[in-house]
């Protein structure tokens, strides 16, 4: 959640009266987290929400099937061979790897839904690559564009509409939890520090439009894995107003203003977002350590509680090789991990770093589909060796 927004008509007091021109009484809508302990919204509809019909289901992405017994290893995952469905996000994604607290996901959207949707199961986080378009929710309208990291709240209707002509490439991470901001960079009253790495005026929020019917009555509903369609008598985009802190938002990835040390500085410093078991980094171009002796390239290390992946970008990845954009690597707990050969001494003396990538460390191992591994790099794994003994490293 970032803070409060009010848009459109509401009453003066919340759970009190608000009537239109004519007299008719408006419909209050109450979006709550934790029951009703946590964040939410009151959105004023001119005709009931609720009157949801169960029909057939003609929507929805494959669910995640894990393949087991895979050995612990390091693994490259080449993400645009992945096949992908062709159509619209809700029946696109391909889920590539998940645990109980998150679902990664691949989607390139070719059209707009044609339904609207409502996650029962978790926040929708999507790294938009490539593409631009708009999320329309009961909200408003939320315009999204290449780079940004998208979030759509668990429970908000809504429906996904690329720009005609622009190809889209979304990585998207289901947060069972919830997804905000690392409580590490609020003050205690929730504004964001001064010394965070955003701030408020970094985040696009929806625009409010008032009623609108686009003739859709469908919307699919997503709980406990499952897809479940209704039909509703009227458009479900018929708010005149709301108030709270639950909503879509955007985020560019390059608004994020990284920390430089004067010698490497762990990766929590640069936590973008937190969910329930697991931190979301973002590495964005920036000036390196500047230790007269410093190692800028990151040091071996051994994530005895995480599992690492890292979405690569763009830029030169100065700690990898044979990666390229839209490139998965993961790195799972309890194997040490590191730069390939030659990259840690090669980074000494650099002074800058033009990378730019999204990481996700997990508390939970994080299980692999079939979807994901028909694209793995199998010599992935070699190629942190040398030649040692005559084996050539596999490159």
């Amino acid at each position: 959640m970032l803070d409060r927004m009010q848009a459109g008509e509401v009453p003066i007091k919340h759970h009190v009266q608000l009537r239109g021109p004519d007299g008719s009484l408006r419909y209050e809508h109450c979006i709550t987290r934790r029951g009703f302990d946590g964040p939410y919204t009151i959105v004023y509809h001119e005709r009931r929400p609720h009157l949801h019909v169960p029909v057939e289901r003609r929507h929805g992405w494959k669910p995640a099937v894990p393949v087991e017994g895979l050995a612990l290893c390091k693994r490259h995952v080449r993400t645009p061979q992945v096949p992908t469905r062709p159509g619209p996000q809700v029946d696109g994604r391909v889920v590539l790897c998940f645990n109980e607290d998150v679902t990664v996901t691949l989607v390139r959207p070719t059209e707009p839904d044609p339904i609207y949707f409502l996650n029962g199961d978790g926040d929708d986080l999507f790294f938009v690559h490539e593409g631009s378009g708009i999320v329309r929710s009961v909200l408003g309208d939320l315009r999204y564009e290449r780079h940004d990291s998208v979030v759509i709240p668990k429970g908000v209707l809504w429906r996904a509409i690329p720009d005609a002509g622009v190809a889209q490439y979304w990585l998207g991470i289901e947060c069972a939890g919830g997804v905000g901001l690392p409580s590490r960079w609020r003050t205690e009253t929730g504004q964001l520090r001064m010394d965070a790495p955003y701030g408020h005026r970094d985040f696009r929020r929806p625009v409010f439009r008032g009623p609108l019917d686009e003739g859709i009555r469908e919307v699919l509903v997503k709980r406990g894995g499952g897809f479940h369609a209704y039909r509703l008598p009227h458009s479900p985009l018929d708010a005149v107003g709301w108030d709270g802190s639950v909503y879509p938002w955007a985020f560019p990835i390059l608004r994020f203003q990284p920390r430089v040390g004067l010698v490497h500085l762990p990766p929590d410093w640069h936590g973008t977002f937190a969910t329930p078991g697991a931190l979301i980094c973002s590495f964005v171009p920036r000036l390196v350590d500047f230790h007269p002796d410093a190692i800028p390239c990151p040091y071996p290390h051994s994530s005895v509680d995480c599992d690492e992946i890292l979405f690569y970008v763009s830029g030169n990845f100065t700690s990898r090789r044979g990666v390229g954009p839209a490139s998965i690597s993961y790195h799972p707990a309890g194997l040490p991990h590191g730069p390939h050969p030659g990259a840690y001494e090669a980074s000494i003396g650099t002074a800058r770093t033009d990378e730019l990538a999204v990481m996700m460390d997990t508390l939970r191992p994080l299980r692999w589909t079939a979807e994901a591994l028909a694209a793995e790099d199998t010599g992935y794994m070699a190629s942190f060796l040398d030649a040692v003994d005559g084996v050539p490293a596999s490159r």
